[in-house]
Parts: structure tokens; sequence; C-alpha cells
């Protein structure tokens, strides 16, 4: 099995549609190999908290998203004025302190809510788990603008003295802050840190707790993405600038990907983090699983540092399907990354196509898009957008694109799911797309647990 997975790497990439026939069938001869792995290998998902623009938790977010409830409101921001954003509006005194929240960042608050959230649905004896044990892998898009901002904003009422300048701003700005600042509330002693992976990291952070875990690096993880971007003038005002923020008179509307009338991007906060365990580990405690993660993938276009490339985000798809030995006829729902701009939900469509169209997946695939509802929650988005579609395996419904009022034809795909859920005769797979600035694509590939 691992020379034939190696042929298939290093098979000549001259001929894409060779290759990729040539790897369907392969893969077909191993039929999802996560499934052959030992347990202690597989890894499972066996808890999500999260707060979002639209719910602060799976229930109520899952409950939103079937009724096509937007997240989306009005907002001001320094500078930049009114706009609109996806604000999140969750109880944070429930397990921090307004002392501790002030030295602090609101990344870490939305982190500690996520990861405390996760924990009390896991069904673990928290008190007894061993914290070294434990480690923490967080996605950011950025961090640190946000209390920058506002310090050089303070000092400047005070003609830049320094001394107004706050002692807590290198902690509040270190890059492993969101990571650090859970591990501290929560009495963490195994390791933590934050990967920076602009749009994708929430799927990154997933996916390093899937590779320590089965390297035996911890024996817990608490994995996925946190965001506070609306709280930094800088984003809308760079957006504004390059002509790529959103703006529409009823904000609930603002947010279209896929619509021929679609202006930009809203920007929006959120976190989603992830109890991840070895299938082993789930069964001696006999945990509920949402999901298990078959496989992954990350490349990047190396080809601009905004504009995206199709052939390799296709070609970032294609990887995870094959690593999973997964064929794109079994995949039911692709959760798209699409976020309201015309080259970038063109490009991701256009990469869809080459992947799903003609394969025979598309007439079983259904597309959905989660920030048409809640904006661009940026480093939570991977992570929230999977979480709105992991009930599917249960519901068999998938979520629909909402704002879609006059679908743009170089987005319309066979399968797109648009204003309106759809039933599913049954739901075995999803594919969660995230992609981001410099040219970073990631891919994680989920099933039912049966």
């Amino acid at each position: 099995m691992v020379a034939g997975r190696r042929a298939k790497i290093f098979l000549p990439p001259s001929n894409p549609s060779l290759l990729f026939e040539l790897n369907q069938a392969m893969s077909k001869l191993f039929s999802d190999r996560t499934s052959q792995l030992p347990d202690d290998q597989r890894i499972v998902m066996t808890a999500v908290g999260l707060t979002s623009p639209n719910g602060n938790n799976l229930e109520d977010y899952r409950a939103a998203l079937l009724a096509g409830r937007s997240g989306v409101r009005n907002y001001n921001i320094r500078y930049v004025g009114d706009t609109h954003a996806g604000v999140c509006d969750f109880e944070a005194v429930k397990y921090q302190s307004k002392r501790d929240m002030r030295r602090g960042t609101r990344a870490g608050t939305i982190g500690i809510w996520s990861a405390r959230e996760a924990i009390s649905r896991s069904g673990l004896d928290w008190e007894n788990v061993d914290k070294s044990r434990v480690g923490i892998y967080i996605g950011i898009t950025e961090h640190g603008n946000v209390e920058t901002e506002n310090e050089i904003y303070s000092i400047s009422q005070f003609n830049y003295d320094t001394t107004v300048w706050s002692h807590h701003h290198n902690p509040r700005t270190v890059a492993n802050n969101p990571a650090g600042e859970i591990a501290l509330n929560m009495g963490i002693t195994g390791p933590h840190y934050t990967i920076g992976a602009a749009c994708v990291a929430g799927n990154a952070g997933i996916i390093q707790g899937v590779q320590m875990l089965r390297l035996h690096e911890c024996d817990l993880a608490i994995a996925g993405g946190v965001s506070e971007s609306i709280h930094t003038f800088g984003i809308f005002a760079s957006f504004k600038s390059q002509g790529a923020l959103a703006s529409n008179a009823d904000p609930t509307k603002a947010s279209r990907p896929f619509d021929k009338n679609r202006n930009g991007i809203v920007v929006a906060e959120g976190g989603c983090l992830y109890i991840l365990e070895r299938l082993s580990d789930a069964k001696a405690r006999s945990a509920n699983i949402l999901a298990e993660i078959v496989s992954y993938a990350i490349n990047t276009d190396a080809t601009d540092f905004v504009l995206p490339n199709p052939e390799r985000q296709a070609q970032c798809v294609r990887l995870a399907l094959q690593r999973g030995g997964v064929t794109p006829e079994q995949i039911d729902i692709v959760s798209t990354h699409a976020t309201g701009t015309t080259s970038g939900d063109n490009q991701e469509t256009d990469a869809l196509r080459q992947v799903f169209c003609g394969s025979g997946g598309g007439g079983k695939t259904r597309f959905n898009n989660t920030k048409s509802f809640i904006g661009h929650t940026m480093g939570a988005a991977g992570a929230l957008e999977l979480a709105g579609n992991l009930p599917s395996f249960e519901d068999r419904v998938c979520h629909a694109t909402i704002n879609v009022d006059n679908l743009d034809e170089q987005c319309a795909l066979d399968g797109l799911v648009i204003n309106q859920p759809q039933e599913l005769e049954r739901v075995d797979y999803i594919l969660n797309n995230s992609f981001g600035m410099l040219g970073i694509n990631s891919v994680l590939l989920v099933r039912r647990f049966a």
C-alpha cells in the first residue's frame, strides 16, 4: 500500500486528467484508507465548542443555518465608519473574570469560551485528565493588530508619551497568545501554540492536532481556529481600499457568495475548537463521536499575494481525496470557502468543476457556503464552517447558501444548494475547503462514524 501511494504522488504531472483518472482507479482498490489504520492512528472529533455571529453552541448555530438566519449586522469601526460585520455575543464572564479579560485579548476570550464549551460537552472527567498530555493548537489569521492599534490610539491622546503604553502589550501580542490564554485559564501544561495560516487557519489547527495525536505528542487535542478581526480597523480599511469590502442597504444580505451582485467580504469574528482524540481512547471511555477525520491536504499557489489559483486549489482537493482513498462521487457535501468576491468565487468554482464535474460526483455532491450567514470569520472560518455541516451526518440535511438572488453563471455548479436547505438520502462524507492570502490552500475531509 505504501508503494502504491508513492507511485501516485510521483506520477508525471504532465497530463493532469490522466493522472487524476489513474489515481481514482487506484483509490477504488483501497477504499477509504483511514478505516484500515489501527485505532490509535484514527482521529475522531468528540466535541465542539464555538461562538459565531448567529449562535454560541452547535445546536443554535445549526438551527440558524437551517432557518436561513443571518448573523451579520451594521457595525461602526474607528476611522472607517459605518460598515457591516459578524459580531459574536456570548457570556464571556462565564469562564473569565473581568480583570483577566482586561489583561488579555478578545482572541483569547473567544478561545477560552470555545475551549471550555468543548470540554463541557465532551463527557471527559476534566478534573482527572492529565493536563500535561493535552495539546492546544489554535489557528489564527493574524494576532496583535487590535492591541497595537488600540495602544497607538491611546498614546496619540497623550502626545505619544510612551509611558502610557500598557505593560500588558507584549504578552497580548505574542503570536502564541490565544493558545497561551487558554492554557493559563484551564491549567493545561502540555504544548500550546498557534498556527498562522491566513484564512486556512481553522483547518490548519485541526490538522496540527491530528498530526500531534498520531505522533503521541499528546493524548487529547483542543484544536481549531479563532478570530478577533472585527476589532482592528486596518482589515476593514485594507479591504475597502482593495474594493473588496461588502456593502448593502440590508446588512443581513451583505454577504452573498455566488450572487451576480456580490461586492465583497463581510468581516466577522468567531471561534470554533474541537476535542480531538485517538479512536482507541474515545472507544475506551465510550465517547460520543461527531465525525472521523479521513484525510487532509495543504498546498500553495505560489502565484499571487491575493488572487487564487484554481489549478492549485483543485490539486489540493484531489490530494485530500487521494490520501483518504475516497473518490469525488463519494463526497456528499462540499463546504465552499467562497467569500463573496468576484475573482475568489469564480476561481473556486472553476477548481471544483475540475474535480467533480465529469467524475460522477456532480449528480450526488452538494455544495454550500456558510459565509453567506455569518461573514468571513478569518482564522476561525474553516473550523466554524465545518461545524455547521457536521449535523448533516445525523439529520441528512444540507444547509443552503443564502442571499443568492441572481446566481452568477460563472458560479453555477451542479449541486449548489441555494436559499433553501435540501434533504439528502444519506450523508457519509463532508469535504471542507479553506483558502487564504499568499496562496495557501487547505482541504479537510471527514466522515460519519459508524
